[in-house]
């Protein structure tokens, strides 16, 4: 049973994506001499492009592995599995790099705020836009999607708004970092209980056979479609989901294959991650030649690292999957900040090295504006490609934020 379930998932096509990513990692150990800065510009524009295409190469084997997952565990597991693999990762390198030689006090900032604006901007806007165009609209699970909207208020507003109002030059005092670590931990730790537990259900996919009846009408009702088994239509959201098979009962079926698929999708996400940030110094260097800001290196790092989640939300509503974009998108953003801030807390903590949170009055307009704008996007029954245009047009002007 083991052995072709092992051929069946370690397919020659997922071996080569391994053996591409690894090999392009060991290269840019090897040629590290070569590549420090300044670097020849046609040797920095060769490597900047084999980079980003073993990058691609690796992406697509990361998507592969997600979605069957996802089929596999049903949302939230399946979308949880690839959204922990990038975060985990993502935060263990900014902590290594903090606890490396040189000043880093902003790294944390730069990179969270960084990925926020691409995941509830960039990456929403254009899913919401693709599946607009191929759906007309989208239903989402208003309940979950209102937790993670909750959850994105509250973590970003302690890590980018408060340490400017109470902290001491943009940096929670000593007395007040442990009270904003336990919290964030708790809050988080709290929230991954429920999701997972007994509000699972409200991170599903709507059946989009199952209706709340109209204003006027029982509140209470059971429906049978095409012999499936009675449902209650009654939600908060107005939302119906589809039930599933108990995730007890599918690790128990499909314990191996859940475990090797884990196992591919993390081994070939971590050449992602990786290679963006070894590129980081390449990016400097180009980036610095052609005048461009400095905050643009940050910018397309964090688009690098995720792109896989991308990828993946955009197909996801190609395929009319709404909630699986919230999944996605959100999960991955509430896992960024209430993971990486009280980490590098902890390590400013351990080091004596001052971590600098607070944003700039600009940064946080825009996140100001981008939380409000989510809240009413998410808040409709429906969300459409006029939705989605609305956030690319916020990731726009923060990319013009940027070049002042």
């Amino acid at each position: 049973m083991i052995a072709p379930a092992i051929r069946s998932i370690f397919t020659p096509i997922a071996i080569a994506r391994i053996v591409v990513g690894w090999v392009a990692v060991a290269a840019l150990r090897f040629m590290g001499p070569l590549l420090t800065p300044p670097v020849p510009t046609p040797a920095l524009v060769t490597a900047l492009l084999a980079i980003v295409a073993v990058i691609l190469v690796c992406a697509f084997g990361v998507v592969h592995e997600a979605e069957h997952l996802a089929r596999r565990l049903g949302d939230p597991y399946g979308s949880l599995v690839l959204t922990l693999s990038i975060v985990l990762i993502e935060v263990v390198l900014i902590s290594a790099v903090m606890l490396g030689p040189g000043e880093h006090a902003t790294i944390a900032r730069d990179s969270v705020m960084a990925v926020s604006m691409i995941i509830l901007n960039a990456v929403i806007g254009l899913s919401l836009l693709i599946g607009g165009f191929r759906h007309g609209s989208l239903q989402h699970n208003r309940t979950g999607t209102s937790a993670y909207l909750g959850m994105i208020i509250v973590l970003t507003s302690m890590a980018f708004a408060l340490p400017a109002l109470i902290g001491h030059d943009g940096s929670y005092g000593t007395g007040q970092q442990i009270p904003v670590i336990v919290l964030a931990l708790g809050l988080y730790a709290f929230f991954l209980v429920r999701q997972m537990g007994v509000q699972a259900s409200d991170f599903t996919e709507i059946d989009p056979r199952l209706f709340t009846p109209k204003l006027g009408a029982t509140s209470r009702t059971k429906t049978k479609i095409d012999g499936a088994p009675s449902i209650s239509a009654a939600s908060p959201s107005g939302a119906v989901s589809t039930p599933a098979m108990p995730i007890a009962d599918i690790l128990a079926k499909h314990r191996t294959e859940i475990i090797l698929r884990m196992v591919l999708l993390v081994v070939t996400v971590l050449p992602i991650v990786l290679l963006s940030h070894d590129m980081a110094t390449l990016l400097d260097d180009g980036l610095g030649r052609a005048g461009a800001p400095v905050a643009l290196s940050g910018l397309l790092i964090a688009m690098i690292v995720f792109l896989p989640e991308s990828i993946t939300s955009v197909r996801a509503a190609l395929g009319g999957e709404a909630q699986r974009v919230n999944n996605l998108c959100h999960g991955a953003l509430v896992s960024t900040v209430g993971l990486t801030i009280p980490a590098v807390l902890i390590i400013g903590m351990m080091t004596g090295q001052d971590v600098v949170l607070a944003e700039s009055p600009a940064n946080l307009l825009l996140l100001g504006i981008t939380l409000l704008l989510s809240v009413n996007t998410f808040a409709a029954k429906k969300v459409t490609a006029m939705h989605g245009a609305t956030h690319l047009a916020v990731f726009a002007i923060y990319g013009l934020v940027i070049f002042s």
